[in-house]
């Protein structure tokens, strides 16, 4: 059924003009026969569900500091100082404009917006429906009305359908300031789309979180290419880099939009990341990979380079960070 809506969609919306491009001028467009070809695959991935920790539960998050949480997929809880940031907020059942159709998911979020602490900033690196969960977004500023929403230019006007206050959108390099940290929007490879005629008519990036002695980066969704090399040399190298692993599946139709685990290596490479975090995996299962295959492809990959730091999360385990 999945590739069934995505064929429809896609083929009614490449009709239509795109209006954003990525860095290197160029749109992300499949021949309809590819979109065919991967929809008559007859490719089974197998599902499991990871394991969940309530390691969380052990601390109290609002008095607690310098802190990471994997809630799932590409939703990160990051405290540090003091302030705190959520990624990519998707706590639905579905990352889906659906109640009854479209991706489920394999595991629930680590934690449930209302156990969260005290939001400051919501970041959103794009509009598709595991990325951009407006129900959520609704409820989060219902629960923490003085927080602040980051989204690409284009979003914005689904954040205020729903009356989400505090909103702001960005195109890439631009920046919010504050005491303490700057939130700068980073070109990723990618697009955008949540209907029949809207492809890439908002923006998609990641999020660069530049703290007063070090900085983190959020990739969003992205395939490979030099936007990361660009983001260190713009921004600098950060500490910690999350870094999408999954929906990689099959790679001959994927690979422009979403990275494997051994480009996944090259990006945290390319930013000179002291440490990364595999994301967006074990959540949805949204390509063809089987569930558990992205991090033991990972673990397998990581043996041909110079051991860089880069590990697979548990869901609701604290990392703690300086």
């Amino acid at each position: 059924m999945l590739k069934i809506l995505l064929l429809a969609s896609l083929t009614l919306s490449s009709l239509l003009f795109a209006e954003y491009t990525n860095s290197n001028g160029k749109a992300l467009e499949k021949p309809f026969k590819d979109l065919v070809r991967w929809v008559r695959s007859d490719v089974e991935p197998k599902l499991a569900q990871i394991d969940i920790s309530s390691d969380w539960q052990t601390i109290n998050l609002n008095e607690s500091d310098n802190y990471i949480i994997w809630i799932g997929h590409s939703t990160f809880l990051i405290k540090k100082e003091g302030i705190t940031i959520l990624t990519d907020p998707v706590f639905s059942d579905r990352a889906s404009p659906f109640k009854s159709i479209g991706p489920e998911r394999l595991i629930p979020p680590a934690m449930s917006i209302d156990q969260l602490p005290k939001i400051d900033f919501v970041t959103v690196s794009h509009n598709h429906y595991d990325h951009l969960d407006i129900n959520s977004l609704k409820e989060i500023s219902k629960l923490h009305p003085e927080a602040i929403f980051f989204v690409p230019i284009g979003d914005l006007k689904l954040l205020k359908r729903k009356r989400i206050k505090n909103a702001y959108e960005f195109t890439w390099w631009e920046s919010y300031s504050l005491e303490g940290l700057t939130l700068t929007f980073t070109p990723v490879q990618h697009w955008s789309k949540r209907g029949l005629f809207d492809r890439n008519k908002s923006l998609w990036g990641g999020w660069y979180f530049n703290f007063d002695d070090y900085s983190m980066y959020h990739a969003g969704d992205t395939g490979y290419s030099n936007d990361f090399v660009d983001t260190r040399l713009k921004l600098g190298a950060p500490k910690y880099a999350f870094i999408p692993i999954g929906a990689y599946n099959p790679e001959w139709f994927m690979a422009e939009s979403h990275v494997n685990p051994e480009d996944a290596i090259q990006v945290m490479l390319d930013l000179e990341a002291e440490k990364a975090f595999g994301m967006h995996w074990g959540t949805f299962a949204l390509t063809d990979e089987d569930t558990l295959e992205p991090p033991v492809r990972l673990k397998e990959a990581l043996k041909s380079f110079n051991s860089p730091d880069f590990i697979s999360l548990i869901p609701g385990k604290v990392i703690e960070i300086e």
